[in-house]
């Protein structure tokens, strides 16, 4: 990175303009100087940056969270730079303990396979998988031999391992750290070396990890990357990280209505920073956003019926969109039913307990989920709340269940 770089006017402008295009939603850029050293080296050559973004393929589901770095990696994309989507099916193998009490269950090769044919599908509705390369770590780090690996572990020693926050708090509370576990962040450093990264996204629980991608490409004699941290989106319960296990997310395969009706629990003073980070509405059109709603001139809820409309179309498209917004007005602010009512034929039994019409219907998933479910009054037979949860359910042609604020099934005969 020593060479410094002569720029035209119009190619300092350029510099200037996809630094503040990038910078939106940072956390931190380490270090800043290197970040606008690439840029500069970028324009002045034509040559795109290699922008690299891991992902530990341990869960197949994508949700709001997940996007934040994807947006990130769109921009890159849009400016002419080379995406590196490095799936860790090896590194998956072992799980990133990153924010994790305990270890991790090892994942199978079928189950990391699955879980990353999953991923590269919903990243392509954020980003144009066309241009996009796709890793496999398993390339270069199965090959290793033990001496290779003796020689990656020479570069980091136990007590810098023990400055991460999780295994610092594991090892102070006796909780136990297999070695193996020490071997994620370097395999996950060397993924940068073998793919001469320029740049690397991720959260700000990955630091890191990131910067361990800097420490080995100087080890062996790589230009080093810089580290680009995002953050993290809080879920709807507006508390902790968005997340499935607790069930305070919005999946981005979800239904439409589904995903429309969870935008609308998004908490008032987390509407701005989801419209930064999991968006790409102009900044200027959320800062006026954000105005309004600090004068009064913007309702919340409108704001968030916005928003809900906005992610339903980054994922099913316009039409879709505007019937979730329909769909959502007439069944919640009018307090009526829907007139698109999803239909099923019924052939069982004529009388049939709740329970077992919830989940034959597959309204519920369990029978202890459907129990819950109805003893917190969160069933209705045409409108009437199920009070009993023993009760017998005549069947009859056209009888309307619902489950929850979003879950309807009209029976036929």
């Amino acid at each position: 990175m020593e060479k410094e770089f002569t720029l035209t006017e119009q190619q300092q402008a350029e510099v200037e303009r996809q630094l503040a295009y990038l910078q939106r939603g940072v956390v931190e850029i380490v270090p800043e100087a290197d970040f606008r050293k690439k840029i500069e080296k970028s324009v002045a050559t034509g040559k795109p940056l290699k922008i690299k973004l891991g992902m530990d393929p341990s869960a197949p589901d994508v949700h709001i969270g997940h996007t934040v770095p994807l947006h990130k990696l769109r921009q890159f994309q849009e400016l002419g730079h080379e995406i590196q989507m490095l799936i860790g099916d090896f590194t998956g193998r072992i799980g990133d303990p990153t924010g994790k009490s305990e270890t991790r269950k090892q994942l199978t090769d079928e189950e990391v396979k699955k879980n990353a044919e999953t991923y590269v599908e919903q990243y392509g509705k954020i980003l144009d998988m066309d241009k996009v390369t796709i890793y496999y770590n398993s390339e270069w780090l199965k090959p290793l031999q033990f001496e290779d690996v003796v020689k990656l572990a020479a570069n980091m020693t136990v007590a810098r391992m023990l400055e991460r926050d999780d295994f610092e708090k594991r090892y102070k509370s006796g909780q136990p750290i297999s070695v193996h576990e020490f071997f994620y962040p370097l395999m996950q450093g060397y993924d940068s070396v073998a793919l001469d990264t320029d740049i690397e996204v991720g959260g700000t629980d990955q630091k890191f990890n990131l910067l361990m991608g800097r420490t080995l490409q100087e080890a062996y004699g790589k230009e080093k990357q810089v580290a680009l941290t995002l953050p993290l989106i809080e879920g709807l319960d507006g508390e902790r990280k968005m997340s499935k296990s607790l069930n305070n997310y919005i999946g981005i395969d979800e239904a439409p209505n589904e995903i429309f009706g969870k935008s609308m629990s998004i908490p008032d003073e987390l509407m701005i920073k989801y419209y930064k980070l999991a968006t790409d509405l102009p900044m200027e059109e959320i800062e006026k956003l954000e105005a309004g709603l600090a004068d009064g001139s913007v309702h919340p809820r409108d704001a968030k019926m916005n928003l809900g409309a906005l992610f339903v179309e980054m994922y099913h498209g316009k039409e879709a969109a505007e019937e979730a917004r329909t769909y959502f007005q007439t069944v919640f602010q009018k307090r009526s039913l829907p007139t698109d009512l999803p239909e099923t034929k019924w052939e069982g039994e004529s009388s049939v307990w709740i329970v077992d019409l919830l989940v034959e219907l597959k309204m519920m998933s369990s029978k202890g989920e459907a129990r819950r479910m109805i003893q917190n009054g969160g069933v209705k037979i045409n409108e009437e709340k199920v009070e009993d949860v023993q009760q017998q359910v005549e069947i009859e042609d056209g009888l309307i269940l619902q489950v929850g604020k979003r879950k309807f099934m009209k029976l036929t005969k």
